[in-house]
């Protein structure tokens, strides 16, 4: 897989893809990330890429000709499964589109910033929508951080074992149960005998009641869907 992200701040984003997880995914092959500053496309020597908005109102807006531009030059180079705009006004991530976008080959991210982009490039060039939660960020870069984790921790090979996200929270709509290590008894906390049977059809049964108790207590609105 291949990841483009277009960034006012690249040195924002950069910092969640040296470490962990998403670090060892691209020192082995598995995804390519790319980030690209809109600065370099700028419209002049003082590297304006934002102006204020017609009809006035608080806060700039990210000019269409450098996002035409950057966005142009990288469609010309290869294919795009998704071009993808972060922002707050849009459907919002879950487990379901993270899965679906894990099997593309070919993303491209665009980060908002100030008060958002020029409304004709969500209609020339966005295939798809995202926000990360009904809350407003000083830019995109965090939520395109959590984006890409959410999806390069599904490509098979990336997570030490297979089956581990598929495990997760909101997989089958349900969330996950409470997991133990050891000690089996700490000061008189102790594990749930039926983990320490080593019997795993009742271990499984026992983790699926668990999963729909916690999920009708904490977000039944999942059980809805």
């Amino acid at each position: 897989m291949r990841i483009d992200i277009i960034t006012v701040a690249p040195e924002l984003i950069k910092s969640p893809f040296e470490y962990s997880i998403i670090k060892r995914a691209i020192d082995k092959g598995f995804v390519e990330v790319h980030f690209h500053n809109l600065r370099a496309y700028a419209l002049n020597k003082y590297g304006q890429i934002d102006d204020m908005q017609f009809g006035g109102g608080a806060g700039m807006v990210l000019m269409i000709e450098p996002l035409d531009k950057c966005i142009s030059q990288l469609l010309a180079t290869r294919t795009y499964d998704e071009v993808i705009y972060l922002t707050p006004d849009a459907p919002t991530l879950n487990q379901h589109i993270a899965n679906s976008l894990s099997l593309k080959e070919n993303i491209l991210i665009l980060t908002g910033h100030y008060k958002g982009v020029d409304q004709r490039v969500r209609d020339k060039f966005i295939t798809k929508e995202l926000s990360i939660g009904d809350y407003v960020l000083s830019g995109g870069e965090i939520a395109a951080a959590v984006l890409c984790d959410a999806i390069i921790r599904l490509i098979p090979g990336v997570l030490g074992d297979e089956t581990s996200a598929l495990t997760d929270s909101f997989q089958d709509n349900l969330l996950a149960p409470p997991v133990y290590t050891r000690p089996a008894d700490y000061k008189g906390l102790k594990v749930p005998e039926v983990l320490l049977s080593g019997n795993f059809k009742k271990i499984d049964e026992w983790r699926l009641e668990q999963s729909y108790k916690k999920t009708q207590t904490l977000r039944p609105d999942l059980l809805n869907d």
